[in-house]
This record gives C-alpha cells, structure tokens and sequence, in this order.
C-alpha cells in the first residue's frame, strides 16, 4: 500500500502532465491517460539522471528539489544550461524526436521526479496527430529560445549577456521584487564568464540599486534599468 507522501507525489505528478503545454493538444480524458503513467523516482544530491548520449527514452517533471541541465565545455568545465524547479518539466525533446540526450541532467539537491515513458507517450500521440501542432509550436518557441543565447554569448558584452540572463530568469510580475536562486558560479557558467566578471558586475548593478544579492538568491529591484543595460549594445 502506497504510504501518504508518495500518493500526494502521484497526486501532484499526474496534476503537472496533465497541465503541461506539450500537451494541450489532446482532450482532458487523453492527459489524463497519459499523466496516469507517471511513475515516481527520488535521486540524491549530486547523483546523475541522464548523461550527454544516452537514450531519450523518458520526460520528468520535478516534484521536489532542483537539477542542473549541463553539457561539458572543450576546456572541461561545465556549460550550466538550466535549473529545473518543482513544476517543470524537461527530457522532453529526446522523447520525441527518438534521438540520444544532448545535455547531462543531474540532481542539484535531492529531488523526487515523475516520470513518464517514451512508448506511453507517442502511444496516445499515434492516435491523435493533431496533437503534434501544439507539441511542434512549443519546441519551436525553445528553439528560438536557444538561437537568442548563443547569438548573445558570441555578440555582447558580459554586463549585456548578464541583464539578458537576469531578465529571462526572474518573473515579470510587475510591483514585486523578481528572484531568482540561480548562484553567481551558474550565472557566469550561462553568460559564458568567470565568477568573478559577473561577481563585479553585480557588485556595481547593487551599488546603483539595480539588483540586491544575498546568499542563495539574486533579487532585481530595478528592472527598467536592467532592461537598459540588456538594451545597451
């Protein structure tokens, strides 16, 4: 008998498939079939979830804890491409086009997953191509998504890539002071920087009150004029 904590887990699995973009395509009954596959997986801090070429055989969604999307750079490092937080969903291109994991995927903390199979997937899709509009309109929009951050790390200055970055990751609720848990050390690993370029950068962004930085968030309480600096080149 499943124990309260993990029926809560399937509970919130199902809720966040049934609700994901990806799939608003299909009827609520066909979600519905599809998000009732979700099985639950816990990973700890540190330990790896699918690595740069392996199959695509599976999408997540985080429940609990945060994890690092990664491909290693030619000097060696890690080129940190995202943190997943609870209520969002990733692995999901290898799933659809059959093709190997393009990034590394690894527990940033400990963190629960749900998970749906490949075969679970396409097999409702089979049975409704239209789906496939929706699902191609949003793997599009990341594609676009993706073209911009390149263009930017190759073209723009750092203080520009940064006010981009902050800009993207932060929410846009008007009135609010906009966080994110994102550290310094990820921050420059996205902007293609050092820790300490962008450690300056915020450091001056502070001093005219255009960010507020503490330990474990970056805060933007000026965003019009980090709009300004992300406008600059």
């Amino acid at each position: 008998m499943l124990g309260a904590s993990r029926k809560d887990e399937l509970v919130a699995a199902r809720r966040l498939f049934g609700g994901c973009v990806l799939f608003e395509g299909l009827s609520d009954s066909e979600r519905a079939a599809i998000s009732a596959r979700a099985r639950i997986r816990t990973f700890d801090a540190g330990e790896g979830i699918f690595a740069i070429g392996s199959p695509g055989d599976q999408m997540m969604a985080v429940l609990s804890g945060t994890v690092r999307i990664s491909v290693p750079s030619n000097d060696g490092k890690e080129l940190l491409l995202a943190i997943i937080h609870p209520g969002e969903v990733f692995g999901e291109l290898a799933v659809f086009d059959g093709k190997k994991r393009s990034a590394d995927a690894t527990a940033e903390h400990a963190c629960a997953l749900a998970i749906l199979d490949r075969r679970d997937i396409l097999s409702v899709l089979e049975r409704h191509p239209s789906a496939w509009l929706k699902i191609v309109q949003v793997l599009c929009h990341r594609l676009r998504s993706t073209d911009q951050v390149l263009a930017e790390v190759a073209l723009l200055q750092l203080p520009t890539r940064l006010a981009n970055t902050l800009l993207r990751v932060t929410s846009a609720a008007s009135g609010q002071t906009e966080k994110t848990r994102f550290s310094q050390r990820e921050l420059a690993s996205m902007v293609g920087g050092t820790r300490e370029s962008v450690n300056k950068c915020l450091r001056k962004w502070q001093a005219s009150g255009i960010v507020q930085v503490s330990e474990g968030w970056i805060a933007v309480t000026n965003r019009a004029a980090l709009k300004n600096i992300a406008e600059r080149d």
